[in-house]
């Protein structure tokens, strides 16, 4: 019998200072009341935080001293980009947080969800142990796994992964190094690459599905072109975009216009930003957040 709602967890390290946008990030979390977050960080406790978001205060020195008991290492790193090294195995870290839960998470915070549950059916993840928002590899701004320890260790499957995890340098190994565990010869064209994934048993139980969250970067978009969406309108949990009528979308990753276009703007005024991510539609652009709907641009 297929669990109605199976329970989710994201596990989400972050240090430093909160981003601008987080009131909005905060926000989306919340109407996706039945998944929780669980975000461990220097940044202080932000302003009206939904009820299923946690965040547990530490000290970067603080986690990575946690980090190295967990996995009897010497985790130091100079900048807590490092971090991102580790994320395919936060289950296996923070374990004494899962009990309870089907599966866990790790992502980004650089994000605003939609719907996840209109996504991440119950039917759907009863179909998976693991679930990757890209086609041909492991999605570092969001990934379910389901929650077992043979999931939570596999990241031990990463060649060489306690130099890599210990060293300064930064692999971007929850994109690269974990996803080789689940997709062989990637480059391969179809339908060869689906027929070498048939004899790779990680592969088979794990659903890797393009869901165009990153609209910008290196995938094109679903019609094969480059005319990606240019606003993002997000309206009491739903997301969707002036590109593609009412398809809804289960998050969008404005990561390419946070590296570009937002990082030439001036710091927006908080008590604003506040105020517009409370209401009940706002919308993204390469300006950033604004208030209003899709109605009110047609």
């Amino acid at each position: 019998m297929i669990d109605p709602c199976p329970r989710i967890l994201f596990l989400i390290p972050y240090f430093g200072q909160w981003p601008f946008w987080m009131p909005f990030f905060l926000e989306s979390c919340r109407r996706n009341a039945d998944i929780d977050w669980l975000l461990f960080s220097d940044c202080g406790t932000p302003q009206d935080l939904p009820p299923n978001v946690t965040i547990k205060s530490m000290t970067f020195h603080e986690y990575c001293a946690l980090v190295s008991q967990r996995l009897g290492l010497d985790f130091a790193p100079k900048a807590a980009y490092k971090l991102c090294d580790i994320k395919p195995a936060l289950g296996y870290i923070h374990a004494d947080c899962l009990d309870g839960y089907d599966f866990w998470a790790f992502g980004d915070i650089d994000l605003v969800y939609g719907d996840l549950r209109s996504y991440f059916t119950a039917d759907r993840l009863a179909s998976y142990d693991l679930f990757s928002t890209h086609e041909r590899r492991v999605a570092g701004h969001l990934c379910l796994m389901r929650n077992t320890a043979r999931k939570r260790e596999l990241f031990m499957k990463i060649k060489d992964w306690r130099q890599r995890f210990t060293d300064q340098t930064h692999h971007a190994l929850d994109e690269g190094a974990f996803s080789r565990i689940f997709l062989w010869r990637k480059n391969f064209p179809e339908p060869l690459f689906t027929l070498v994934g048939k004899f790779n048993p990680w592969r088979r139980r794990s659903e890797f599905t393009e869901a165009f969250s990153t609209p910008g970067g290196c995938i094109k978009w679903h019609d094969g072109t480059d005319d990606f969406p240019q606003q993002w309108f997000w309206r009491d949990g739903k997301l969707i975009n002036d590109r593609d009528g009412d398809r809804p979308f289960p998050y969008f990753h404005f990561v390419c216009w946070k590296r570009n276009e937002w990082s030439r703007l001036s710091q927006p005024n908080q008590a604003e930003i506040r105020r517009i991510a409370a209401g009940h539609a706002w919308i993204i652009n390469a300006t950033g957040f604004h208030e209003g709907s899709y109605e009110s641009t047609i």
